[in-house]
């Protein structure tokens, strides 16, 4: 459990109270000796031959490099700063709140302002900045660092993501560049700009701490989706939808969640290829519609060792372990049950559970994809059909 007030959200100083979710419901049950049934139309795979799962991408060394640990902090951050600063824009929104008393126990409506920090990245007038930012709002305010402002108009969101997509009629904008997020490092410089408590277009920088922050992690909504980067760069409340910056001034995260009351150096941004990703569906439909397997999922490293032993998952060996299998769903159809553990998902491998969850969920409705799948320690490969995510509540906080 997560201490109460321990976790917020950026925007509009909001704080809350938030725990890791449900615990694993499945045990596993591997059966008696014998041979394995796999689905019909599975192929089954040769681990004798070829690798469980697809070896992971080798990093080359560049090209005269020693190896040798070489120091590359920056004389200044001035120029990228200077540079990057005309893109990030103060969003101010009013929404509306209802109160109950007390006393009388009557409704009663008011208006409540809160804050937050988007950036340009369409000179046609698109803004980034976090769902929860702009959630709600009765009335979006855009404040360039010229001080002009716009209302602004909300394009898309997704609150399971916490992104939200602004357009406002505006000319002379500076789009920021987006760059790759997966290219970042952990100890690589990064930079903050934002509006933490109003004070507009505040700078901070630090490192990358590490990557793949998940809601196991940072346990905002336990619909999410969050592959989080971590940064010890300070941001606060009012940072939220702000960009985080590699050296070359490319946006490799928007700023989103903090770790306590304030900057302790453990801030989270989402990373800019998961919203490479969602933003032309945004853009077209103004919402995500996402694609599913019809599964119940765990890591398999929260499996006990007799768990594993009787499902004969290898030492080494990750994935995701199916609890439940929906009736009639996708992977019921393709022949998959409970205890089967998905290690591949078209290609690549699933090192953690989320991931799966990822992949599956943007691969798109209707799409056939390939899962390699280990069963009581035999693999297969089998194509499954994807069907259409229910729509989930999100419980994030606001």
């Amino acid at each position: 459990m997560i201490p109460r007030n321990a976790w917020a959200l950026l925007g509009a100083c909001a704080a809350a109270t938030l725990s890791c979710g449900g615990r694993r419901a499945w045990v596993g049950d591997a059966g008696a000796g014998g041979a394995v049934a796999i689905p019909s139309g599975a192929t089954p795979v040769d681990t004798a031959a070829q690798p469980l799962v697809p070896p992971p991408a080798t990093v080359a060394t560049p090209a005269g490099s020693s190896g040798a640990l070489v120091a590359m902090a920056p004389l200044s951050f001035a120029p990228m700063v200077h540079a990057a600063d005309s893109s990030v824009v103060f969003i101010s929104v009013v929404t509306t709140e209802v109160e109950v008393s007390p006393f009388t126990h009557r409704r009663r409506q008011g208006l409540s302002r809160g804050l937050g920090t988007g950036f340009v990245f369409d000179k046609a007038g698109l803004i980034l900045t976090n769902n929860h930012v702009v959630e709600s709002a009765q009335e979006i305010e855009v404040q360039l660092s010229d001080r002009r402002t716009f209302p602004a108009k909300v394009v898309g969101t997704d609150p399971h993501t916490d992104i939200g997509v602004l357009r406002i009629d505006a000319r002379d904008l500076h789009p920021l560049a987006l760059g790759d997020s997966d290219a970042i490092e952990v100890g690589d410089w990064v930079v903050a700009i934002g509006n933490p408590f109003g004070l507009s277009h505040t700078v901070s920088a630090g490192i990358i701490s590490a990557k793949g922050r998940t809601k196991d992690d940072v346990p905002l909504d336990p619909a999410g989706y969050y592959n989080f980067l971590q940064t010890d760069a300070s941001i606060n409340p009012g940072n939220s939808g702000g960009p985080l910056l590699n050296l070359r001034g490319e946006v490799v995260g928007m700023n989103s969640a903090i770790r306590g009351g304030g900057a302790q150096g453990i801030g989270f941004a989402i990373p800019i290829n998961m919203i490479k990703q969602l933003l032309p569906m945004l853009l077209r439909d103004g919402h995500i519609t996402r694609s599913a397997l019809g599964v119940r999922i765990s890591d398999i490293r929260e499996l006990g060792s007799d768990e594993r032993q009787a499902l004969k998952i290898p030492e080494g060996v990750n994935g995701a372990v199916l609890e439940v299998v929906g009736p009639g769903g996708p992977a019921d159809k393709a022949g998959l049950q409970p205890g089967d553990v998905i290690v591949a998902f078209e290609g690549k491998s699933i090192d953690h559970f989320a991931e799966l969850q990822w992949l599956a969920s943007t691969a798109g409705v209707g799409r056939t994809v390939a899962l390699r799948v280990l069963r009581e320690g035999k693999a297969f490969d089998v194509k499954v059909t994807l069907g259409q995510l229910p729509e989930q509540p999100t419980s994030q906080p606001r």
